[in-house]
């Protein structure tokens, strides 16, 4: 089974200046871009609450989905996010993938409220938390997950989900990666955490996981966040022109496995979606469509 590439544009949840977030928005769905991400830090205080941003979003867009990348794990307990997910999932005429992350900035987190997890309680906190989303997102009468860290006692779950819900995944260490591809259905990772000499190891730890858990590897969304600037000239990776920019990402595709991409503008926020819109991605579907 093999993903078709999809193409995206991230939208910063800034409180100031009031508005941006939602033309930036009108302006990826009007272009026909695959997805919406908005990366989650509750305890920023220049950033709108990331949960809310993306309801508000969804009823504003028409045709893209939406994805958080990824919510925080520790302020968001996966129950109600499960449900939230869902119901704005159905609401939205299934527009919604739930990216999930373990945490980061673990001061800040236990500043809001959080629990301080070591990396090996938070990874183990997060597959819990894939048990309780999947418990709830199950559609059955009543369901019940034991875990350290999350647990069910016998909840009635719903609503459920449309089928084309899924779980992504933000990782990038080797127990996060494994957990991602034997569980989940969609990663990612970003350029500025996971470079592009790393990338074709983390795919094959993920790409190996799923393997040994009798999935499909093909069959996991691969999303590449790339933050750089679409420029005349070249000034290192995902900092250069059109071409520069199609050829990399064309080569991604073919030979590490990547199926997804994420533009995070550095700077003239509209203009580079629009020129990644109008110019890299057409690039890169002539150049995949000439290996087909």
């Amino acid at each position: 089974m093999s993903l078709p590439v999809l193409f995206g544009a991230n939208v910063d949840p800034l409180v100031s200046p009031v508005g941006r977030s939602g033309d930036h928005a009108l302006l990826i769905d009007e272009l026909g871009l695959d997805l919406l991400t908005i990366q989650d830090h509750p305890y920023q205080e220049s950033f709108d609450d990331t949960w809310t941003l993306l309801s508000f979003l969804a009823a504003r867009t028409r045709n893209v989905t939406l994805v958080p990348t990824v919510a925080s794990l520790p302020l968001r307990p996966p129950a109600v996010l499960a449900k939230s997910a869902a119901t704005l999932d159905r609401l939205s005429g299934g527009r919604v993938r739930l990216g999930l992350g373990a945490g980061a900035f673990w001061e800040a987190i236990e500043a809001m409220g959080g629990a301080r997890r070591e990396p090996r309680e938070a990874v183990d906190a997060l597959d819990e938390a894939i048990d309780v989303i999947r418990a709830m997102w199950s559609g059955q009468r009543s369901v019940r997950v034991r875990g350290e860290h999350y647990s069910l006692a016998g909840v009635r779950p719903g609503p459920a989900p449309g089928p084309g819900m899924g779980l992504w995944l933000g990782s990038y260490g080797p127990r996060m990666l494994a957990l991602t591809g034997a569980r989940a259905d969609g990663w990612l990772p970003s350029h500025a955490y996971l470079g592009l000499d790393a990338l074709p190891v983390a795919v094959g730890r993920i790409d190996d996981a799923a393997t040994a858990a009798g999935r499909d590897p093909s069959a996991i969304r691969k999303v590449y966040n790339i933050s750089g600037t679409i420029q005349s000239a070249a000034d290192g990776p995902f900092r250069g022109p059109v071409a520069q920019w199609s050829e990399t990402i064309a080569e991604l595709v073919t030979t590490v496995g990547m199926n997804g991409f994420v533009i995070w503008p550095e700077h003239d926020h509209a203009e580079q979606i629009r020129a990644f819109s109008a110019e890299v991605v057409p690039a890169v579907r002539e150049t995949l469509g000439q290996l087909d």
